[in-house]
């Protein structure tokens, strides 16, 4: 479990550095016109949905807060899977957060032609989600319902 926290802190940091040469003008294609490395400025929430402005930015902040309680509370409970995926989500939403604060939107850098421009705080959020789906499906009760507390 260890080795997977330090990936997901790796992972944070690439993100720092890649988002640091994405605003330095770095430009490349990665597969063809399809999948290019590029700054593309994001003021915008997800998939770039028209919410934006001071109040976006804390919600934003709310919600880490949010998600790092969540996470103490389960590190608490010695769930170290469950919290493992709120800290996940709640990285790769802190280091958007930071560009917003910084620079008013979102550095995106990884630009898929006919799809959206993300970066790996964006994959970060994706997979805490997805690994506390996974988790919350492993100890689903037997009424069916699933817990991520």
């Amino acid at each position: 479990m260890a080795a997977i926290y330090w990936a997901v802190i790796f992972f944070v940091v690439l993100d720092r550095l890649l988002k640091v040469l994405a605003l330095s003008g770095r430009q490349d294609n990665l597969l063809d016109e399809a999948f290019k490395f590029n700054l593309v400025k994001n003021y915008y929430i997800a998939f770039s949905l028209p919410l934006a402005g001071i109040w976006l930015s804390v919600a934003i902040l709310a919600v880490v807060l949010l998600l790092v309680y969540f996470m103490s509370v389960s590190r608490r409970r010695r769930d170290l899977a469950v919290a493992l995926g709120w800290l996940t989500v709640a990285l790769g939403a802190a280091s958007n957060l930071f560009d917003r604060l910084k620079y008013g939107y979102v550095i995106d850098y990884l630009d898929l032609k006919y799809f959206t421009a993300f970066n790996l705080a964006d994959a970060l959020i994706v997979a805490g989600v997805a690994w506390l789906l996974a988790a919350a499906y492993k100890k689903r009760s037997p009424l069916g319902r699933a817990s991520f507390l």
